[in-house]
């Protein structure tokens, strides 16, 4: 005869998997919204640095031609897809179907990400080195590139960096880090901060510091981080935006989550983009 007759108790609430559930860098660069087709062609225009001239001996002023420059960043469907049996749910911990929505809304946030990290893995000119330890005067180097460039340090400045670079800054020899202060993530999450997982976002030298988990070469000697300007890096997305649904299959008896994205990345102006090689091991 069993004298306990013990009970297991199961949590209807579910607690999400470790894992980037938002885009960080959308609002970082350059957007396009798409009506039709499957390219968005930005436009980068200027004067091609030209220099202010005299009137000549005749008294007429020499003309000239600005510099248009297009870029095409071609556009992909992307999808994540997810079923489960009217069973499985039925018989399945916590609500299935929002967990099987959520996630693949996560899947595609990801991927945004990954295009944007794509295409400022492309550009070049980059600071430091492997072996070399992330530092403020790393970032320093950097910022000067890009003035030297004449890109306008004007708040649209993003350095997107590995936690071990921000790490670093936050440990420099110098403490010219040390009294960084902290905003609030007003940029990315809005003003609710309805959403759980957004790392510390940092605004030091007029510039927006976000760590992001995804970036090349993490836990190397040659981990990738970037500083750029928004009007270095173009993004384009269908204008419907992303598309997130529940469904149910009557004549299979299963439940699917879909969610589905046309977008592109292109890289507008490598000289608004400051690749950083350095080293986590040392």
């Amino acid at each position: 005869m069993a004298l306990s007759a013990f009970q297991t108790q199961y949590r209807d609430e579910w607690i999400a998997q470790f894992e980037q559930r938002k885009s960080l860098l959308l609002g970082t660069v350059t957007t396009e919204a798409v009506i039709k087709g499957n390219q968005a062609v930005f436009l980068v225009a200027g004067s091609g640095n030209a220099a202010a001239t005299k009137r000549g001996i005749t008294g007429r002023i020499q003309p000239r031609g600005n510099d248009n420059e297009q870029n095409t960043a071609i556009l992909e469907e992307w999808n994540d897809l997810v079923t489960l049996t009217g069973f499985n749910i039925f018989a399945s911990q916590g609500n299935q179907k929002q967990i099987m929505q959520e996630d693949t809304l996560a899947v595609i946030n990801r991927k945004i990400d990954e295009l944007i990290i794509a295409q400022l893995g492309t550009a070049t000119g980059g600071v430091g080195g492997a072996g070399q330890v992330a530092s403020v005067a790393m970032f320093q180097r950097g910022r000067v590139r890009l003035t030297n460039e004449s890109v306008p340090w004007d708040g649209y400045i993003s350095m997107l960096c590995q936690p071990s670079f921000l790490a670093a800054l936050e440990q420099d020899s110098s403490r010219a880090f040390a009294s960084a202060d902290f905003v609030k993530h007003q940029p990315y999450a809005g003003e609710d901060m309805s959403w759980r997982d957004m790392p510390t976002v940092y605004k030091w030298r007029n510039a927006t510091i976000i760590e992001h988990p995804g970036l090349p070469g993490q836990g190397t000697d040659s981990e990738q981080s970037y500083l750029y300007h928004k009007s270095s890096m173009g993004h384009a997305a269908n204008v419907s935006g992303m598309e997130n649904v529940v469904g149910y299959d009557e004549e299979q008896g299963y439940t699917y989550a879909r969610c589905s994205m046309i977008m592109g990345s292109k890289l507008l102006q490598d000289e608004g983009v400051i690749p950083f090689t350095h080293d986590t091991l040392a």
